[in-house]
């Protein structure tokens, strides 16, 4: 059962069901089903998916990417910070559109317009979200803080990712505990974010924020060349979420029961929880008057939890992190690594007083846990769903959950070789994941219009001003894409 349906079995009951949805492709999985959209449910009741969105995102853009370019080029691109948390917005409401519609994520749709995009996107998935910075960096932060020795910090990083596995594999409905656990880390972190912004942001720092969002738009700022082509980019796929991390959107409100999502089985613990063997093939709602009522009913529900949890506290924490940093640092400094966090609360501590700096080191440590974990869970979910999905579909041992915590712990023992052999520097880690989830944005927004445009029927489907965006998010992020490559030939070839 899940949180927003009522008690009994997911499996549809209508008198539709049992038809095929021909609209759906069923060349490379099976046929979809017909079944009736269930009733739309309050805001109050579907605020989650997006909540968890939120918490990974400000681990990486938010406290890092972004803070660390405006210590070198100031305010002048929170403009560009701006264009590409509201592009991730329309992009993440097109992953929505399909799973609102059918229950399947994303990738399953993908899959159906081409069988390779299943291993591929296993790839796109893991390569750029193995490497454990966020984790590192959370230890890192609070290394600054309680002042013990770098040498802890590896040991410290290892035992907190255990952790993030134990947590997750007792847990008996592994939504529930991801969202509870992301509301408690996401709401301490705004606690720190407000009173910065009103007590502790300089009104000069305020004057540049403002030259930033205007004056200075069409400028080419000082300080570019030092940022470096890698790191603007992350920074870009990075604000907001970034990757296939946007893609884990599907698989939260799936779980979280939203749209045809109510029909599939959630991930359940083996251990503590009930698990389902069925693979997560979805239903089709007939296009007739009451399931187009129904479907208007979650796309605005949707719309709003995406709008106001995701992009105005998505782009509220980026700005304010900004601002924070130039009142803190200015610009100019020449602090490489994870260093110019420490330089930031050292900064805060003689300007303000001793406990901010310490206050913003370990909001810093729960930022970059909130990432962490909601790294973890993301990777083992959207791998779990397209392994059970593809080529164990049918088989009752390897349920989606058994994969999802296999994934998990293999992904938990990989971090932690990473770090053995001594790759253990957080912004290192971090922008080689940004600079290749760029390049994974491109791909989906291109999949993304095929299967919104191409397989929806035009009453649900991508069209007008939405069409628009998705259309400028293939410009946006092919191009600087294309940028990096350019820009990193001589270095590889040199």
């Amino acid at each position: 059962m899940n949180d927003t349906t009522p008690a009994g079995s997911p499996t549809p009951t209508d008198a539709s069901a049992g038809a095929i949805a021909h609209e759906i492709p069923s060349r490379y999985l099976p046929a979809v089903q017909r079944a009736d959209l269930p009733e739309p449910i309050p805001l109050k009741r579907v605020i989650g998916p997006s909540v968890l969105l939120l918490g990974v995102s400000i681990g990486s853009g938010e406290f890092l990417l972004w803070p660390f370019i405006s210590t070198q080029t100031g305010m002048a691109l929170v403009w560009l910070a701006t264009i590409g948390i509201l592009t991730q917005y329309f992009l993440n409401m097109e992953i929505e559109r399909y799973t609102l519609a059918t229950g399947e994520t994303a990738v399953t749709g993908f899959t159906r317009m081409w069988k390779h995009w299943s291993w591929l996107f296993i790839l796109m998935t893991l390569l750029p979200w193995a490497w454990p910075g966020w984790a590192t960096g959370a230890s890192t932060s609070l290394s600054f803080a309680f002042g013990f020795s770098d040498d802890w910090v590896v040991p410290i990083t290892i035992v907190t990712l255990a952790l993030i596995g134990i947590v997750l594999t007792l847990s008996p409905v592994v939504y529930r505990t991801a969202e509870k656990i992301q509301f408690f880390l996401v709401g301490l972190i705004l606690l720190f974010v407000v009173y910065a912004a009103f007590t502790v942001v300089t009104g000069e720092a305020w004057l540049e924020f403002g030259k930033g969002l205007t004056t200075e738009i069409p400028e080419i700022p000082d300080g570019i060349a030092t940022v470096g082509a890698a790191t603007l980019l992350g920074a870009i796929a990075f604000a907001g979420a970034g990757g296939t991390l946007n893609l884990a959107q599907s698989n939260w409100l799936r779980d979280k029961g939203m749209g045809m999502g109510a029909h599939i089985p959630r991930i359940e613990s083996p251990i503590t929880g009930h698990e389902e063997a069925a693979p997560a093939i979805g239903y089709f709602f007939p296009q007739d008057e009451a399931n187009l009522t129904r479907w208007r009913g979650w796309w605005k529900v949707a719309n709003r939890e995406q709008f106001l949890t995701f992009f105005v506290l998505g782009l509220g924490a980026i700005l304010i992190f900004m601002v924070l940093t130039f009142s803190a640092l200015g610009t100019g400094s020449d602090a490489t690594d994870f260093a110019f966090i420490q330089l930031e609360g050292d900064a805060l501590k003689q300007q303000e007083a001793a406990w901010v700096g310490n206050a913003f080191w370990i909001t810093g440590a729960v930022v970059l846990l909130t990432t962490a974990f909601g790294l973890i869970d993301h990777v083992g979910r959207v791998t779990a769903d397209i392994i059970k999905t593809n080529w164990l579909r049918d088989s009752t041992r390897w349920t989606e959950s058994r994969l999802y915590f296999g994934v998990v712990w293999l992904e938990i023992i990989f971090g932690c070789i990473i770090l053995l052999a001594g790759l253990d520097q957080p912004l290192l880690l971090i922008v080689i994941a940004a600079a290749l989830n760029g390049l994974v944005m491109f791909v989906y927004s291109v999949l993304l219009i095929q299967l919104n445009r191409n397989v929806l029927p035009r009453q649900i489907g991508l069209r007008g001003v939405r069409y628009g965006v998705m259309l400028w998010a293939v410009l946006f992020y092919g191009g600087f894409s294309l940028f990096v490559l350019y820009d990193q030939i001589p270095t590889l070839f040199g």
